[in-house]
């Protein structure tokens, strides 16, 4: 999930704290379709059942879990994931970051886009035009396989700037949330 936004990618973006690993490779199946746009593709087992990984994805108290200072979550078609991790960052800030919930199936996945990143974020313009799936699958009782999926990553300066960025930062995001549960 962009997460969002990962998901996401959110941690990166504003500097937010670095998390120790717990054990569980991340994966990484990013590819390249026939023209040219590149899709960024990371999946990581978390420790914890479904329901307990939706929750964290798509409540205000869960996006804190991540290490945000501030969040609150509108968690309907259309509402809002904000997120701020500046020391008190409050709703509407101009630092915050918005993404819009643009369709989700209860407890197994949510798609989501940016439509506020911070003031002077690169290339903001072209990462509204990208989207985030985030799907999650049982992997026994109490845990869950989370796959990342982000779109819309042309060819180009700019994106190659955003593809790089976001690589990176959604698999800091996917291994926060890995760790979150680990540390319980």
């Amino acid at each position: 999930m962009r997460l969002v936004v990962l998901v996401a990618a959110l941690t990166v973006l504003t500097g937010g704290p670095a998390v120790a690993q717990a054990s569980g490779p991340l994966e990484d199946t990013s590819s390249v379709e026939a023209n040219g746009h590149r899709i960024i593709q990371l999946s990581v087992e978390v420790p914890a059942s479904p329901s307990e990984v939706w929750s964290a994805l798509t409540t205000s108290e869960g996006w804190r879990r991540l290490g945000v200072s501030f969040a609150q979550v509108d968690f309907r078609t259309g509402g809002m994931i904000e997120t701020g991790y500046a020391p008190g960052a409050a709703a509407g800030a101009a630092g915050n970051i918005r993404n819009q919930i643009v369709a989700y199936v209860p407890g197994r996945m949510l798609a989501i886009r940016n439509v506020q990143a911070p003031p002077g974020f690169p290339h903001a313009a072209e990462f509204a035009q990208t989207a985030t799936v985030m799907e999650l699958d049982p992997v026994g009782e109490d845990r869950t396989r989370v796959t990342l999926t982000a779109t819309g990553f042309a060819p180009g300066p700019a994106f190659d700037t955003l593809h790089g960025f976001f690589l990176r930062g959604n698999g800091q995001t996917l291994e926060m949330l890995r760790d979150s549960f680990a540390a319980d």
